[in-house]
């Protein structure tokens, strides 16, 4: 475990004290003093993510570190969204996912400063790695909402107060165009900084095979709607897991050598 003596430490888990009471708050009733101890901690969040910025003189969105940084910030204001537009709202476990992102940059990834190597230093990177941090983001709400599915039983769908396939469903609609956005922005970009458009590098290929798990559950969802219901939210617990390789494991594993071994 590495613990930040630093200010930019003491930022992050000031906002991971702040969510984790204000889960607390969120899970016995007292709905109002969680809400605003969330929207304190998406501001320290938000304070920890300029600083960084100016800090490190660049978006923090090369190395993972700020990536888990960028998405504990991401949480509040897309859980806003989804609760004011898509009507799919599950605050207290939403609260939680940010605690759980924030974790690994407050103890598990360095935090020391680096330069953007040549590679990164393009247009696309800031709106490539936004889209798909923003679509991870939203794909562990949606696993969260399958994750409850597989829990009811059948039996009791009377005692349901969300139908939380319906969620799944909403959830990944809205992620999915991201998620698609950020690979067709990534093709654009090996493009540009490698002369071709597909280099079949590992991350590359994890991050389509995470697009073609979410692809399979739209058409299997369309082929049999909510019949088979914990089916669909196994293919969306089964595409967040292969995001999670695509984020974690090719990164971090002697394994996969490719031309993104800048963001471990």
């Amino acid at each position: 475990m590495m613990i930040k003596y630093t200010f930019q430490g003491f930022l992050i888990y000031l906002t991971i004290a702040a969510y984790l009471f204000a889960f607390s708050a969120m899970s016995l009733g007292k709905r109002k003093t969680g809400n605003n101890l969330y929207l304190a901690g998406f501001i320290i969040a938000t304070v920890a993510f300029g600083y960084r910025w100016y800090d490190a003189r660049h978006i923090p969105f090369q190395n993972l570190f700020e990536v888990f940084l960028s998405m504990g910030m991401m949480i509040y204001p897309l859980s806003i969204f989804c609760q004011r537009v898509l009507r799919v709202e599950d605050k207290a476990i939403e609260i939680l996912i940010g605690v759980i992102l924030l974790f690994p940059a407050g103890f598990v990834f360095g935090a020391e400063p680096r330069k953007l190597p040549p590679a990164l230093q393009c247009w696309l990177f800031i709106p490539h790695v936004a889209a798909y941090l923003m679509s991870y983001v939203v794909m562990a709400k949606a696993t969260i909402q399958a994750l409850c599915q597989l829990k009811v039983r059948s039996g009791n769908t009377k005692e349901i107060p969300v139908d939380y396939e319906a969620g799944t469903y909403k959830m990944i609609c809205f992620g999915f165009p991201l998620l698609t956005l950020g690979l067709i922005l990534g093709s654009w970009w090996a493009k540009l900084a490698w002369g071709d458009y597909w280099g079949w590098d590992p991350k590359e290929l994890w991050s389509l095979a995470s697009w073609l798990v979410y692809a399979e559950y739209f058409h299997f969802r369309y082929m049999f709607g909510k019949k088979h219901a914990r089916i669909n939210s196994c293919l969306a617990i089964l595409g967040m897991f292969a995001i999670v390789i695509t984020l974690l494991w090719v990164n971090l594993s002697t394994i996969f050598h490719g031309l993104h071994s800048y963001a471990n």
